[in-house]
């Protein structure tokens, strides 16, 4: 194979931003350690070695919201398991964070101590029960569950409680973890749910987004419209309305610089979707038999639903037990779906996902922060480092914050991201063909050259000619008179993507 084809097919900055700081936290251990009076200093050596840590092990991301948002449901989905305690006990008032593991544990950080907490299955809904009998649970800082789920190996989840408990205590504990008094990011990224959008959500986002962001704004901060069956009362057209209200939300944000993404979503169609039962799909296809006069009769309001009704198929704790799991919206999905010609559990399933807003979600999650996990551990390594050193002076400080605020200054992808999400909702005067090639060349479809330019591994060397091009159409594209605000910044965000793949390919000879 030729070397210089092999190389071209990697496409690869050859330092990444991670690389940097590694190099940056490499030399500040260094001179930390030739500091006499830090040299004998485990807890500073510690706390070092945290953040070269951190930045190895999968992204960090928050579930944050109001109290009964969906949190705990919506973790569960997106794991694909009932994992995440939904009902008000004593674990659903404590962070927990959700790590892969080789096999179930639950680990509570108390007074200090780590205290193996014992699990358990309920036996109606199969959902994890912490028992946290022995612990005092206003003592537990945390509790750490490992799970051998897929979903878990390059992501941790961590599920807070509602920002507006009416306990204070409670409220305090999430707010610890997103916008800590030291200044130190606790995560990478936070999924923010909503239900309305009030003054005390702005208020809360604005000082996450500073945090996670820095001085560039909300970085690794989306939106989800939740529980989103519920806008439009359970009705067949629910996640329509759902989708009108995220795009009202994301309008809203945008005007304050928060905004990365709203999207909406039923969390409990979406965790039911994910771990659907034969029996479910028996039940529900003889209702979709029945007569549909006689079946919307039925299903006008919940309790008429769950009355004994000798003229459906169905008895009434099977239809109370599918409304737990469903809610009247997705039973009248699962029907509409079955009817339209669906003949098994597994196309139900899909089906259901689908219309869940899941999927949405976690292609979102996908583009905005598993593609750019590494950038976005590398920011909060940044900040916690450029904290450290300021909290711990030494002499070699200045040039410790010399080396780090040029990274933290070099805002392009972060803007990136921002683009990323404000393309779903935002007008512009680009056409179909546009959209695609911009969300593309921003990173939309990957963020390696081959990806952004849109080339196959098996003609490499087009790749300098593509960059060139590109940064010339799309400089085109940003002076058109025509242009919204809007539009002429996304392009001129496309033309510095592109020249800074030329400058790539120049610097490695191509």
């Amino acid at each position: 194979m030729n070397p210089r084809r092999g190389a071209a097919r990697k496409l690869k900055d050859p330092m990444s931003t991670s690389d940097q700081v590694r190099a940056i936290l490499g030399g500040t251990i260094r001179a930390y350690q030739g500091e006499p009076a830090f040299r004998q200093r485990p807890d500073v050596f510690n706390e070092l070695d945290r953040i070269g840590w951190q930045l190895n092990q999968p992204i960090r991301i928050a579930l944050a919201g109001t109290l009964k948002a969906g949190k705990s449901t919506l973790v569960n989905a997106l794991v694909g398991e009932n994992i995440a305690p939904t009902d008000a006990t004593e674990a659903t008032r404590i962070v927990t964070w959700f790590r892969h593991g080789p096999t179930p544990k639950v680990t509570a950080n108390y007074g200090g101590r780590r205290a193996n907490v014992p699990i358990s299955r309920d036996a109606e809904d199969g959902g994890l029960t912490f028992e946290l009998a022995a612990l005092d649970p206003a003592e537990v800082a945390g509790l750490d569950v490992e799970w051998p789920a897929a979903e878990l190996i390059d992501t941790t989840i961590i599920d807070t409680p509602g920002t507006s408990s009416l306990s204070r205590d409670v409220s305090e504990r999430t707010l610890r973890l997103l916008v800590p008094e030291d200044g130190v990011p606790r995560v990478d990224a936070v999924v923010f749910l909503l239900r309305t959008l009030n003054a005390a959500d702005i208020a809360l986002l604005k000082q996450i987004g500073e945090l996670v962001g820095g001085s560039a704004g909300a970085l690794g901060v989306i939106g989800v419209a939740s529980r989103a069956d519920e806008i439009g009362a359970g009705r067949i057209d629910a996640m329509l309305s759902a989708k009108d209200v995220a795009q009202r939300f994301t309008s809203e944000m945008d005007k304050t610089g928060i905004c990365q993404a709203v999207v909406p979503v039923s969390g409990l169609l979406a965790l039911t979707a994910r771990t659907l039962r034969q029996s479910e799909f028996v039940a529900l296809e003889k209702l979709a038999g029945v007569d549909a006069a006689e079946l919307n009769k039925a299903m006008l309001s919940v309790d008429r639903f769950v009355r004994e009704d000798e003229s459906l198929p169905v008895d009434a704790a099977t239809r109370a037990a599918l409304l737990d799991r469903f809610g009247m919206f997705g039973i009248r999905i699962s029907i509409a779906v079955l009817r339209s010609g669906i003949t098994d559990s597994v196309g139900l399933a899909d089906e259901l996902l689908e219309r869940s807003g899941l999927v949405a979600l976690r292609d979102v999650i996908d583009q905005q922060f598993a593609q750019r996990s590494e950038l976005l551990k590398a920011h909060t390594a940044m900040l916690a480092l450029r904290r450290f050193v300021e909290v711990h002076p030494i002499r070699a400080t200045p040039y410790i914050i010399a080396d780090i605020d040029p990274l933290l200054a070099d805002t392009h992808a972060f803007e990136e991201l921002r683009l990323l999400s404000q393309l779903r909702s935002r007008p512009t005067t680009l056409n179909d063909d546009e959209i695609v090639s911009l969300r593309r060349i921003i990173g939309g479809s990957g963020t390696d050259a081959a990806s952004r330019l849109g080339l196959t591994p098996a003609e490499p060397y087009d790749g300098p000619r593509a960059a060139f091009a590109a940064a010339q159409r799309w400089r085109r594209r940003a002076e058109h008179p025509l242009n919204d605000p809007f539009t002429t910044r996304a392009c001129r965000a496309a033309v510095r993507s592109a020249e800074a793949l030329v400058a790539m390919f120049a610097a490695r000879g191509y």
